[in-house]
């Protein structure tokens, strides 16, 4: 047996599986990250509008990544990449379907449900939609594994955010519609992010898609919001409430908005878009173990039982089928 015939084969199995364990070790971080948005958010609309803390999160994480681009251009992952015209329509959806479109519907969903439990539940469904999407417009091939390692993570999702919750009641059905409205948004955007050209590092796309979203919200927070913040924010900017909730905005703009999103990105081109979006269970988990270190909540039994089956699915869902020499 010759060199070429077994270090060959070998050397490019450890290059994957090291490529693997990177993308899996993104997923982690970019998760970790955004756990902590939704307690992020909850501070900055306590005292900001809507579509002010948007705006004021997204406009400096996208001058952000023109910095970082700009510097570092013989990076792989962070360089900026000019914009082919024939891909602009890629651009147009991503950025469309998410922040803007996932953010204006989940906003309303929450809105015509009654419990925030059920809105949480149905907002954590993507892992469900994203092989139905993957297998359909990318012809991404989804193993029993993924389905069993999904169904079993979401058992675990529905155990978490349900537990304990005394308030089942629905409300408004359109509700429902709009919960999986934004969740299907969420997954076109990964999607997108799949079918682009590998040619744009994770940084170009997550820039440009950005980019085309404030082209959306601004004009609206213009009508909404603008006037009134824009005269109020010099009076109110030394107000200790006001700084935390700046504070807040800017850990969702350099962490939630640039960091986790470019990892995100990075991993999901590796992996595809089920297993990737996978890892989107384990958030309420991330989010369950923030409030039990620092501020004290005490989960009951089925709780952890929920984070256990969201931690075994997700093993069960990276899992590979083995292929018969037949």
């Amino acid at each position: 047996m010759t060199y070429a015939n077994f270090f060959v084969p070998l050397q490019a199995e450890m290059k994957k599986d090291i490529t693997s364990y990177l993308a899996v070790g993104a997923l982690v971080v970019s998760m970790i990250i955004w756990s902590v948005s939704g307690i992020a958010i909850k501070h900055a609309l306590a005292v900001l509008p809507p579509f002010t803390m948007i705006v004021m999160r997204f406009v400096p994480s996208v001058l952000l990544m023109l910095v970082i681009g700009l510097i570092c251009r013989k990076s792989a992952l962070f360089r900026l990449q000019k914009m082919e015209l024939k891909d602009l329509p890629l651009f147009l959806v991503a950025g469309f379907c998410q922040p803007f479109l996932y953010y204006m519907l989940e906003t309303y969903a929450y809105d015509a449900l009654n419990s925030p439990t059920i809105a949480e539940t149905l907002l954590s469904t993507s892992p469900l939609l994203s092989p139905i999407f993957a297998a359909i417009l990318l012809k991404e091939r989804v193993t029993k594994y993924n389905i069993w390692g999904i169904l079993i993570s979401t058992a675990g999702v529905f155990a978490l955010t349900l537990a304990g919750s005394t308030n089942y009641s629905i409300g408004n059905y359109w509700g429902i519609l709009l919960a999986f409205a934004a969740v299907s948004a969420a997954v076109i955007d990964s999607v997108m992010m799949r079918k682009a050209p590998m040619t744009y590092s994770s940084l170009s796309f997550i820039f440009y898609t950005q980019l085309v979203s404030l082209c959306f919200f601004i004009p609206i927070w213009l009508i909404k919001e603008g006037p009134e913040t824009i005269y109020q924010l010099p009076i109110t900017i030394y107000q200790s409430e006001m700084q935390v909730a700046l504070g807040c905005v800017a850990y969702l703009t350099v962490f939630a908005s640039v960091i986790a999103f470019i990892l995100f990105c990075y991993a999901l081109r590796k992996v595809g878009v089920t297993q990737a979006n996978a890892f989107n269970n384990i958030r309420p988990a991330f989010t369950a173990l923030w409030m039990i270190l620092f501020f004290g909540e005490h989960l009951p039994l089925a709780k952890w039982v929920g984070m256990g089956l969201i931690i075994f699915g997700l093993f069960v869902c990276q899992m590979k089928e083995k292929v018969s020499d037949c």
